[in-house]
């Protein structure tokens, strides 16, 4: 039984009260929605691990003896599954051949812009050059930013709520103060960034994935250096 605890980041033993809450946290992480449709790599892991929650919450139920009700939501608003059970949606025609994603063909230098404050949520910012950037109090909320070029940028009090920043150059970069609750920098180059005062966690949770990140030499959000 292990593995299910380790699929819902817990330590073996947890209550049934904190895989139910582990449980929500993930499903809140890897929801789909979050994802570029047309990335039908990162569709398909996001529906991979769902299920591999939803298979490891309900082993650890059924040894707990806790028999509770499921909750399914309706098919037709899968993006409502931020409830009890998450349902994936049901594999839908693809009109493209490619399995990965096809960035747009013009792809122009942004480094050294000044985009402070400004509302970039739900844009695709993937593979783009925002070295040293002004992303200062920016709403990079669900904004799709898989191997970004952010070195050096400011994004300080930045809202980076739910952001994919897989692979995301973010060396030296200067994060104190911004929300990264759901954001995914998984892989992601952080060396030598200042995360002081970042939003990182729910009371004890994390609920910022790390997963492979380059932390050496960062500065974490309690002000101590990551070695």
């Amino acid at each position: 039984m292990e593995r299910y605890y380790r699929v819902l980041e817990l330590e073996p033993g947890a209550t049934i009260e904190e895989v139910n809450q582990a449980y929500k946290d993930l499903v809140f992480v890897w929801h789909p929605d979050r994802l570029p449709k047309d990335n039908l790599r990162l569709q398909q892991k996001a529906q991979d691990k769902l299920k591999a929650i939803n298979e490891a919450r309900e082993r650890l139920r059924s040894l707990n003896g806790k028999h509770q009700h499921i909750y399914h939501s309706p098919r037709p608003q899968p993006q409502k599954t931020s409830t009890d059970h998450y349902q994936p949606p049901r594999p839908q025609p693809q009109k493209t051949s490619t399995d990965h994603y096809q960035p747009p063909k013009q792809n122009p230098d942004l480094s050294g812009k000044d985009f402070s404050q400004a509302n970039l949520s739900n844009k695709d910012l993937s593979g783009r050059n925002l070295s040293y950037a002004n992303l200062s109090g920016a709403n990079l909320s669900d904004t799709f930013m898989h191997k970004v070029i952010l070195r050096g940028a400011n994004l300080s009090e930045a809202n980076l709520f739910r952001a994919n920043l897989l692979l995301a150059d973010l060396r030296e970069a200067n994060l104190r103060a911004a929300n990264l609750i759901g954001a995914d920098l998984s892989g992601a180059d952080l060396r030598g960034a200042d995360l002081t005062g970042a939003r990182i966690r729910s009371g004890d949770r994390l609920l910022v994935k790390l997963i492979g990140a380059n932390l050496a030499g960062a500065i974490m959000p309690d002000g101590e250096v990551h070695k």
